[in-house]
């Protein structure tokens, strides 16, 4: 109790909640630390008032240091892109995230998720197959690199059901 208390006092708790309009170009400059090719700002305002997209921010005291966003179609939702602040990775809050968000997809009637990852992206991949997905197939040459080199996707799959 005491150690939470502490954490809590220093902002060291990370809480994962609704992400809202005004978080907007956080997410978009967490989404270009993360990413080759960043989403803007504009793009995450649009997904923020989308009824079949959720979102979530991941917040450490009271800095958004990552997020979670999901498009859902019936029973199936599509993890579009998760992301945390490079200075807090390494420390579990990207799973933290992850099964937070997956728990309010199952809540919204979702039973089954996909993902694209990068064949190269080993951190990501680790944390995927450490919350459940597995690997259902492969896109050849599917992301364009910085350097412009191709890279392969894998197609990831969890069921909640």
């Amino acid at each position: 109790m005491m150690r939470w208390l502490s954490d809590w006092w220093r902002g060291d708790t990370a809480a994962v909640e609704p992400a809202s309009a005004r978080d907007a170009a956080r997410l978009a400059q967490l989404h270009g630390q993360s990413f080759a090719h960043g989403w803007g700002e504009g793009e995450f305002e649009s997904m923020l008032i989308e009824s079949n997209t959720l979102v979530h921010r991941l917040r450490l005291g009271r800095k958004i240091i990552g997020f979670a966003v999901s498009r859902i179609g019936a029973d199936e939702a599509e993890i579009l892109s998760v992301a945390v602040d490079p200075a807090h990775r390494g420390r579990g809050f990207s799973r933290t995230l992850l099964m937070t968000h997956l728990g309010h997809l199952a809540g919204r009637g979702v039973r089954t998720i996909f993902l694209e990852v990068e064949e190269n992206n080993q951190p990501a991949r680790r944390l995927y197959a450490g919350c459940g997905f597995v690997v259902v197939g492969r896109r050849e040459r599917y992301y364009k690199q910085a350097s412009g080199e191709q890279s392969n996707a894998l197609l990831m799959r969890r069921d909640l059901s």
